[in-house]
């Protein structure tokens, strides 16, 4: 299959994507270091996905998981990840792959990443006219910082986010929330 058109938006995703997957590599292979902890929230309709029915009765949309002390046998490929964790004492084995993620954060580096999720593949001719949709209506996505619940990861529903987003704020010069910065600050007008 020839390409029409170069999508940057799904390589830079991708390329980000790669950052979630070495974090979970590195945490396979020597444990969380110091007060590091995980929040990955994915979309739990996307294919591939596989956890408990129990679990998707209660998340039929999405679900945020916590890795950070229980948390065994995580296994990480290219494409995605297979972990166990315990739900109310119970230990259940969750697979998801990468593509399903729609954001992950690790509050103690306070750093976060949101993704936009894409169910099927789509040919040159429906990019290029969503393209000219784009542009014909001016949209502008508007992105939301993350927000994450120390104490205890809870169900949110994110903003429709057209590009990856990553996310940073320091302590002195953040208010409650976290600044948000996008790449289209980078790009040239």
């Amino acid at each position: 299959m020839a390409v029409s058109t170069l999508s940057y938006e799904r390589m830079v995703e991708d390329a980000l994507r790669g950052v979630l997957r070495q974090a979970l590599r590195l945490t396979a292979a020597q444990g969380l270091p110091g007060s590091h902890h995980f929040y990955i929230t994915f979309d739990t309709t996307h294919p591939g996905v596989r956890i408990p029915e129990s679990l998707r009765a209660l998340h039929p949309n999405e679900m945020t998981i916590v890795l950070q002390h229980q948390f065994w046998d995580l296994q990480v490929t290219d494409e995605g990840f297979e972990i166990t964790l315990s739900f109310s004492g119970v230990s259940q084995r969750l697979k998801m792959p990468f593509a399903a993620v729609t954001a992950f954060a690790d509050p103690h580096a306070k750093f976060g990443l949101q993704f936009h999720v894409e169910f099927e593949e789509k040919t040159g001719t429906d990019e290029d006219a969503e393209a000219i949709a784009r542009d014909e209506k001016k949209i502008t996505s508007s992105v939301a910082p993350l927000q994450v619940n120390d104490a205890k990861a809870k169900e949110t529903k994110p903003k429709e986010v057209a590009r990856p987003t990553i996310v940073r704020s320091t302590p002195e010069d953040t208010p409650p929330g976290a600044n948000v910065v996008t790449l289209d600050t980078f790009r040239k007008k």
